[in-house]
């Protein structure tokens, strides 16, 4: 495919559907990169770290998607207990790909699992069970199986001032979704924070020293057209997308 359009590589999860492994990616995510970034989605399956070095150079983006699975402690401390599903072979093709983002200047968004795989990645430690903490049950996903209702607002955060978000949206604080058990404990050195919830959880984070390399623990590829942080958001990774699609394009 020509370079004139822009690829972003979206991750897959692993997980088996009617007995059958599968490699998988909510249409919701496909929806953002085409429509809401404006670039062609290409899913990445889980294979690990060999598929993530012999596409990268192909890629002008990446997208890591949310995931009912959650990063096994072990990848970031000995000590810490965490709760299943796991997915192993999302980690370590994950993983791998945030390390070559950065290394080559990659645009990158990381949603909800995502923004913790890059945490992790850059060495920083999440938090587990927040389901089993009543202090943080704004955060945890409802029962309901309306989607509307799982993927609602749930609480406020406020962005840092004079931060990359402050820019793009032009406002001090929003109203997110919020669908997680795991969240940034210790936050990676590389990393600065861009917004939190007012009960201290880190909400977004950027790598500063990047293009564009940045985490958010909601999900803004949720109805991203009706949303005025998310569709500036997804304007905003597109926009990186396509400069190192010209400038790729260039060589």
């Amino acid at each position: 495919m020509s370079a004139t359009f822009p690829l972003v590589g979206v991750s897959a999860c692993y997980q088996t559907i009617e007995g059958f492994p599968s490699h998988t990616v909510h249409d919701k995510y496909v929806d953002a990169v085409a429509n809401g970034a404006g670039a062609v989605p290409v899913i990445l399956p889980a294979l690990g770290e060999s598929l993530a070095e012999r596409v990268i150079e192909s890629l002008d983006g990446i997208l890591l998607t949310g995931s009912a699975s959650n990063l096994e402690a072990a990848l970031y401390d000995s000590n810490t207990v965490s709760e299943g599903p796991f997915d192993p072979r999302r980690d370590a093709t994950s993983l791998r790909l945030v390390a070559l983002a950065i290394q080559r200047d990659i645009p990158l968004l990381a949603i909800c699992r995502g923004m913790q795989e890059l945490n992790v990645a850059l060495g920083g430690t999440l938090q587990t069970q927040m389901d089993k903490d009543p202090d943080f049950a704004v955060h945890v996903a409802t029962d309901s199986e309306d989607l509307a209702v799982r993927y609602g607002a749930r609480h406020e955060i406020h962005f840092t001032s004079g931060g990359l978000f402050t820019k793009i949206v032009g406002r001090k604080s929003a109203r997110v979704n919020s669908l997680h058990t795991q969240r940034i404990k210790d936050l990676s050195d590389d990393l600065e924070i861009e917004a939190k919830a007012e009960d201290g959880v880190i909400e977004a984070v950027r790598l500063p020293q990047a293009t564009f390399v940045v985490g958010v623990q909601w999900h803004p590829e949720w109805e991203f057209q009706r949303d005025d942080v998310s569709s500036p958001l997804l304007k905003a990774f597109g926009d990186a997308v396509r400069s190192r699609c010209r400038a790729r394009a260039a060589r």
